[in-house]
Order: structure tokens, then sequence, then C-alpha cells
């Protein structure tokens, strides 16, 4: 799947942005070394604007009931299954690897944005024991705002998504 090369910029309080300094990188394809997109390189000062929006969003995600998290998540989902051909051809392109590992990276990803829209009703707590005579404690489970995920090359949706996803609810099964 060969093609024009792509500029892809920064994703920013949901603006694409190019990085402050103007820097890109090449991503190329592991197999032939033909470029593939020109990728824009995050600075310091682009980390902290990033950082910033996402702290500014943790408002905004937490207060919607439970059914509206559920919707964007199971969105998110329908999303990744709509594009997946696409997903897996760039993939298998920047990866060096084969269409079926590719293909398994979609298909466990979107099995965990599915999950996670599932629990937006889930428990929201535990009871948790104190050490105090006649009281217990309770963990309760929300957003926690900022993380910060990094996804190495070889599986990098079901690294990326799990290292985002489960933070929204507080909640991290499989990390």
């Amino acid at each position: 799947m060969s093609g024009a090369v792509r500029t892809s910029d920064l994703l920013i309080a949901g603006e694409h942005v190019a990085a402050k300094d103007g820097r890109y990188y090449a991503t190329t394809e592991a197999l032939t070394g033909e470029p593939i997109a020109r990728v824009a390189a995050a600075s310091a000062d682009d980390v902290n604007l990033a950082v910033d929006a996402a702290a500014a969003a943790l408002a905004e995600w937490s207060s919607p009931p439970p059914a509206v998290r559920r919707a964007v998540l199971e969105r998110a989902a329908v999303l990744l299954g709509e594009r997946t051909g696409d997903i897996v051809a760039t993939m298998s392109r920047e990866m060096g690897a084969t269409l079926p590992w590719c293909g398994f990276n979609v298909h466990v990803a979107k099995g965990m944005l599915v999950e996670a829209a599932a629990q937006a009703y889930a428990a929201v707590g535990e009871v948790i024991a104190s050490d105090v005579p006649g009281l217990t404690a309770l963990g309760v489970r929300q957003p926690v705002g900022v993380v910060v995920g990094i996804a190495p090359w070889n599986a990098p949706l079901i690294l990326g998504v799990r290292a985002v996803v489960w933070p929204l609810y507080g909640a991290t099964p499989w990390c």
C-alpha cells in the first residue's frame, strides 16, 4: 500500500497543531525504507500544553453521567472497527509485521474500548478494611487525571489503548 507521504500533527485540546518548534521526523516502511509519514516531534513546550489541556478536560470528562462516557468509548470502538483495514495496512508497513498480527492488535484494542464502555455502570468503589474499630473505608474509582502512555512499536494499539482507557475510570485491570 504505497501512497503519498502523510503529515501528522499533534492533537492538543482537540485540535491538530504543528509542533511549536516546527520539527518533524520521518517514519519509513520497515521492509523497504520507503517514507510513510512526517510526524510532528513534540517539544517540552508541546508536552506541557498537552498536559494542561488534559488536566483541564478532567472536569468535563468526569461530570457527565455514565451513559455519556459509555457512548464516547463505544463510538471510539466503532470508529476503530470501521478503520481496521487502513490501520492494519499502515501498522504492517511501519512494523514489518504480518497482517494477522496487526489485525489482532486492532481487535484487542477495540475489545478494550468496548469493555471500558461497559464499565461505566460497574461498581464505583470497594470496601477496605480499617484499623479503626467499628469503621471501614471506601475506595472510590474515579478518573485519575493526566496519564502518559508510551507504547512500543510491536503492539502499538493494544498497549496504547490500555495505557489510556482504564485510567479514565480509575481502574487498571490489565496493567
